[in-house]
């Protein structure tokens, strides 16, 4: 018989100093000692945070300790929401330790023995987060080898993290006939001493499943030799009495099989197999457990209508490829591109201003996007995309599309309040999907719809509901959650959705799903009052009601809306949407993202005064209309320059109602900018005259040429009257002699710091156009995408 290898070097006398300190370790209290080693909470003064410090056994100069922390520190690099990372693996005082990142929480040995049975449902997904981390693990080629209740440590969050990687081996490593792991839960081949490999961890998994459906463990203990023995000849089969339907009894059989070929090859595969348990598991009982004819009628409607199956796909899709966070970026940018409509919004969105500061703007690719913004934000990006893109089109498109940018809005005003990244990416979909069975319901019941709003007197969560009862039978939130259970959204995600009751709490909710509850209510009750339009007065003072709860300031809450309206200002501009004239929704959304004001060095420029002719609003709809048809020309195979050039410009020409607009090129001969297109009446003779001499540098009296100066700088320059006291002279005079419009707006474009071109736009009035920050910062964007067509034009 060979000898059991223990999971951890050999057992140790050594003791903490009793200066209760072991290096720059400050050592406070003993949180468990095991025949191994024991673990103790300690504080890190050089990044001032708690850890959980566990101390090996042997002197540390042997070769099973070295061994042992060499193969720790490789495992240092695995990084995953359901692993207990090691921050550290070394020598402190002549005493072998590995440093944890400390979670306050209690084993899943000891959840066992307060409650043995757990519900199917309960059961699968922790299997599921502690298969994502073997997933995580297996896919760096890394092997837990001892994963049993006692290495799984459930926070108090709810969420099982697996513990004690640190001992694991390489899928890599030979065989050396070394028995590796804890009686009970080992696996066959384990037991023979063969080289580690995945199936080995699904086996344990499978055991802990098996024990959680049926309150016992499979093995009872018995002797080191009987239990090596006895694993080996035994088929485990799950009790008859375990309350679990053929699909999962059959999901455990497989990962239990003797033999290591006949199981799921690692967690991934597990963890897939689970995730479809789930969601069968989840449509099944929205059906049959609803008992409302309404959701049943909702659901078999909507797998019958074309658009909203194809979302509860794509929804499934996305989470699938999102939640592991072990899957490459490859494969979820080839999830992404099976839609081409959300290839090409997603695109949009990662090259606008918000992204700008992470490397956007020149992204052209699907798997730049996610490497750019994370799989995270991709996932929260196309879940929203996917919403609108199954939601639109519809006889009540506008009012869809009102539903969709609130629940939006509402989603990011959630991100912005949650402190911490992996909060804030739960808590943007949580808000969203507040609003779920309120979008579903215009969708597919918009009469029914309407009568709610019509019968709310104030549209207030309390009232929306109060009336959704009366015309639906059933609440939007009870509809929306049934249906999330449908598409076998997390549990998680299904609890943000119930919104917490009664007044806030006066203290912060810090409990986990709790705490993301009051997120979402603060953002969707927050949202509700800026979109009806309510006067800053009263969501001041909502905003300090909900602050509490949070943790927050009133004044926090009021800046953390400020930011989710600027990420949705520039959403919608990338976007395309348009919202409806006279809404509150349009004055609180229309128009780009803030912008400086251009910079002019010397040239100077004169502000607008107020016009009468076009409005802002008007202004910024129209250009942000024409930003959506050029993207979606230059998406197109075979564009063609002239095509996309003239459609840009007769969106400026449009939006704004000026006279003319001439795009200038450079002709390398002259080095001069000359006019080559042109909209407008009469504007051949404008764009004849437009000749900028770049090589000039002053004009006849010895002063800057105006246009020259603009061009060489690439700076953007509006003048608003060239009648006015001292503007004439800066301007060179075969433009007063052949053109002479009093306003007019330069937009150079360059490449590469050197002038390529300039887009010329004149009025025959002074103050013709009243342009701020928004509408310039658009007109700068369209700019740009001339430079972009001229770039894939020259690519092809």
């Amino acid at each position: 018989m060979k000898a059991v290898k223990a999971a951890a070097p050999p057992r140790s006398t050594a003791q903490p100093p009793p200066a209760r300190r072991l290096g720059r370790f400050v050592l406070d209290r003993l949180l468990g000692k095991g025949a191994q080693a024991s673990v103790w909470l300690a504080h890190d003064p050089h990044l001032d945070r708690e850890v959980a410090l566990k101390l090996l056994g042997r002197p540390a100069d042997t070769g099973e300790v070295g061994e042992w922390l060499q193969e720790a520190r490789a495992v240092s690099r695995l990084s995953h929401p359901s692993v207990v990372p090691v921050f550290e693996a070394g020598i402190h005082e002549g005493q072998a330790c590995l440093v944890f990142e400390y979670v306050d929480g209690q084993t899943l040995s000891e959840l066992f023995r307060q409650a043995p049975r757990w519900s199917a449902a309960q059961a699968v997904d922790s299997m599921i987060a502690i298969g994502e981390a073997l997933a995580a693990a297996h896919a760096l080629g890394i092997v837990h080898r001892d994963l049993k209740p006692s290495n799984v440590l459930v926070g108090k969050d709810g969420r099982p993290r697996v513990m004690d990687f640190g001992i694991a081996a390489r899928v890599s490593a030979g065989g050396d006939g070394r028995i590796v792991g804890t009686p009970g839960w080992i696996s066959p081949e384990a037991a023979r001493g063969e080289p580690p490999t995945p199936a080995m961890d699904v086996f344990a998994a499978g055991l802990m499943l098996a024990q959680l459906l049926c309150g016992r463990a499979l093995l009872q203990p018995c002797g080191i030799a009987e239990s090596l023995a006895r694993i080996q000849r035994l088929d485990l089969e799950l009790p008859a009495d375990a309350e679990v339907d053929d699909g999962l009894r059959a999901i455990v059989q497989r990962a239990l099989a003797r033999r290591a070929d006949a199981r799921y090859p690692d967690g991934s595969a597990l963890v897939k197999a689970l995730v479809e348990w789930r969601q069968a598991r989840a449509a099944a009982t929205a059906v049959e457990t609803s008992g409302h004819g309404t959701l049943e009628f909702l659901l078999r409607r909507m797998r019958h209508k074309s658009d909203f199956p194809a979302l509860g796909e794509a929804v499934t899709r996305i989470q699938r490829a999102t939640q592991s966070e072990t899957e490459s970026l490859g494969s979820l940018a080839s999830e992404i591109l099976r839609d081409v409509a959300l290839t090409q919004k997603l695109l949009r969105i990662v090259n606008s201003a918000h992204f700008r500061h992470a490397g956007g703007g020149t992204i052209a690719t699907a798997s730049r996007a996610v490497a750019l913004i994370g799989f995270a934000g991709v996932r929260n990006l196309a879940l929203s995309l996917v919403l609108l893109e199954h939601m639109q089109n519809k006889a009540h498109a506008a009012q869809m599309q009102e539903e969709f940018l609130r629940a939006l809005l509402a989603g990011n005003l959630a991100s912005a309040l949650a402190p911490m990244a992996r909060e804030s990416e739960e808590v943007f979909i949580g808000a969203t999907f507040l609003g779920l069975g309120r979008l579903l319901t215009e969708f597919y019941f918009p009469e029914e719809a309407q009568q709610i709003r019509q019968a709310c007197a104030q549209a207030s969560p309390q009232a929306l509901e109060a009336q959704s009862l009366r015309v639906l039978g059933m609440s939007y939130q009870d509809l929306g959650i049934g249906v999330a259970k449908a598409w076998g959204l997390p549990d998680t995600l299904q609890k943000c959705m119930r919104r917490p009751e009664g007044e806030p709490p006066l203290r912060a909710v810090d409990r986990g799903v709790e705490r993301m509850r009051w997120i979402a209510r603060a953002a969707n009750d927050i949202t509700e009052a800026l979109m009806a339009g309510k006067p800053a007065i009263e969501v001041d003072a909502l905003a300090a009601r909900l602050a509490a709860s949070l943790g927050l300031s009133a004044r926090d809450m009021l800046a953390a809306a400020e930011t989710a309206r600027l990420r949705m200002v520039d959403f919608v501009s990338a976007i395309g949407i348009v919202p409806r004239p006279g809404t509150a929704l349009r004055a609180l959304l229309a128009g780009g993202p803030q912008a400086p004001a251009p910079a002019t060095d010397d040239v100077q420029t004169q502000q607008l005064e107020p016009a009468a002719s076009t409005s802002s609003a008007d202004i910024r709809a129209g250009l942000s209309a024409g930003m959506q048809a050029v993207t979606d020309a230059l998406a197109a195979d075979g564009f063609k320059l002239n095509e996309v050039l003239r459609l840009i410009m007769r969106t400026m020409l449009d939006s704004l109602g000026v006279d003319h607009i001439v795009f200038c090129l450079r002709d390398a001969r002259s080095d001069a900018l000359t006019g080559r297109l042109g909209l407008g009446k009469g504007v051949e003779v404008v764009s004849k005259a437009l000749k900028v001499p770049l090589s000039t540098p002053a004009g006849a009296a010895g002063v800057p040429d105006l246009f020259a100066a603009v061009c060489r700088k690439g700076a953007d320059t509006l003048i608003a009257d060239a009648t006015a006291a001292g503007m004439a002279e800066r301007l060179p005079s075969w433009y007063r002699q052949q053109i002479g419009a009093p306003w007019f707006l330069l937009l150079p474009v360059t490449v590469r710091g050197s002038p390529f071109g300039l887009l010329y736009l004149d009025a025959a009035r002074p103050h013709a156009v009243e342009l701020g920050d928004k509408e310039l910062a658009l007109l700068r964007t369209l700019r740009n995408q001339v430079s972009m067509a001229f770039r894939q034009a020259e690519g092809r």
